[in-house]
């Protein structure tokens, strides 16, 4: 371990806590699981920059990911899962994030939605996973496809942008807005899962950050029926009693959508920030001034801004990483006992989304800003976090502008105009 990391997550962590702790009988440890996520960090570091130039995850990489039991991790018991938490979530998919952030965000996607899927039917969970128990699905959850009630179901249609890790995906959740019943009243939001043979995906995916994400279009041309089964809706996603409650017994399927779900976006940030630091610490260690303003032959480590700047970063790093934790611990501590979030609490935890997602993209600026012309080069890491980093931070869940916003009005006894 160098010398910075041993700042960031120095507290042992608690496997007895609600979210790091799992109720399946042959589950593997969680510590078990986080190891081997840091075995890997060497070989995502060693794939990113060909992650980056094939602009997707590769199925190689995801193997090894499902090989890890990463997709199993918050997936039901019913269906060979661990049902451990969203704690025990940030600390695997945070680890990978040291090695490659979209590789990272990949393998949170995946993971998470195995989550997400266990809040729909019965039905629509044995469409997923009775007779392919490792399918885990990609996610648009801006609806914008057109729906239209039928007997039975709905007929959809239409494009929806930005679906990382679609290539490796069996399956999609969907935004969707369900027709009224009664008319003059407005639609519904919602999503819908629909199987790989059901929908195309066109490449659009050409970006400066996140590259390796893969986040291209699904497009669904001629309407295709989508059962009744395989839908949900916002306020039962949010309700604490979704209707995936009924066969899930383990209260994690009872946190509130936006109350949690948001962590799968920051979790990456938050191992970027960390592999950024250690990128740093490893380069002023060897590196040596070659002459002009900072003289010749002298190491860059000696330098006292190099010194206050991997102090910074170390800082915001780790201090993004705290809030994540307390608010998803308290999350995961109020479920298990049955208790209900309160408003305040929903919209804090909001705000720490975003702000922790903005220190941790401040902690890579920090080192960046530091690496001088080195640091430019597409074989150079921190370069390419610097690019990732920023592009987490500017995703509307976690957009600082948007969100305290809301933070702001309800602070000020305004009704705020957001989700939480």
């Amino acid at each position: 371990m160098s010398q910075a990391t041993q700042f960031i997550n120095v507290s042992p962590v608690d496997e007895s806590a609600p979210g790091r702790f799992s109720p399946v009988a042959n589950a593997p440890k969680l510590a078990g699981i986080v190891a081997a996520a840091s075995a890997l960090v060497p070989v995502l570091r060693e794939r990113a920059q060909a992650t980056e130039a094939a602009r997707r995850v590769s199925a190689e990489t995801t193997e090894a990911f499902r090989e890890a039991g990463f997709f199993r991790l918050m997936q039901p018991a019913r269906y060979g899962g661990y049902e451990y938490g969203f704690t025990a979530f940030i600390d695997v998919v945070s680890e990978l994030g040291r090695g490659c952030t979209s590789s990272a965000w990949c393998c949170a996607i995946g993971a998470i939605h195995q989550w997400m899927m266990a809040l729909f039917s019965e039905q629509a969970q044995d469409d997923v996973w009775k007779s392919s128990p490792d399918a885990f699905a990609c996610v648009s959850y801006s609806p914008t496809g057109a729906t239209e009630a039928v007997d039975g179901g709905y007929l959809i249609s239409g494009r929806w942008q930005y679906v990382s890790n679609v290539d490796n995906s069996a399956w999609i959740i969907l935004g969707a807005q369900f027709p009224a019943a009664d008319k003059g009243m407005p639609a519904e939001p919602g999503f819908v899962l629909v199987p790989r043979s059901e929908w195309i995906i066109e490449d659009t995916w050409y970006v400066a950050g996140q590259v390796g994400t893969g986040s291209k279009t699904v497009a669904i041309e001629k309407p295709i029926f989508v059962p009744r089964h395989r839908k949900i809706t916002i306020a039962q996603a949010a309700s604490g009693s979704p209707p995936g409650s009924a066969v899930n017994t383990n209260r994690i399927y009872r946190i509130p959508f936006l109350s949690a779900l948001p962590v799968a976006l920051v979790s990456p940030l938050l191992g970027t920030a960390q592999g950024a630091v250690e990128e740093f610490v490893n380069l002023c260690g060897t590196r040596v001034t070659r002459g002009g303003m900072g003289g010749s032959g002298n190491r860059v480590s000696e330098f006292y801004p190099v010194q206050s700047r991997v102090a910074e970063a170390s800082a915001l790093a780790d201090a993004a990483r705290l809030l994540i934790n307390r608010d998803t611990a308290e999350v995961e501590r109020a479920t298990l006992q049955g208790l209900d979030l309160s408003v305040d609490q929903r919209i804090r935890n909001r705000r720490d989304h975003a702000f922790a997602a903005r220190l941790a993209r401040e902690a890579v600026d920090t080192v960046f800003s530091a690496v001088g012309g080195n640091g430019l080069a597409l074989n150079q890491p921190i370069q390419r976090m610097w690019r990732d980093a920023n592009a987490i931070a500017r995703h509307i869940t976690l957009n600082w502008d948007a969100v305290s916003a809301m933070v702001g009005q309800h602070l000020l006894g305004l009704t705020p105009k957001g989700q939480y």
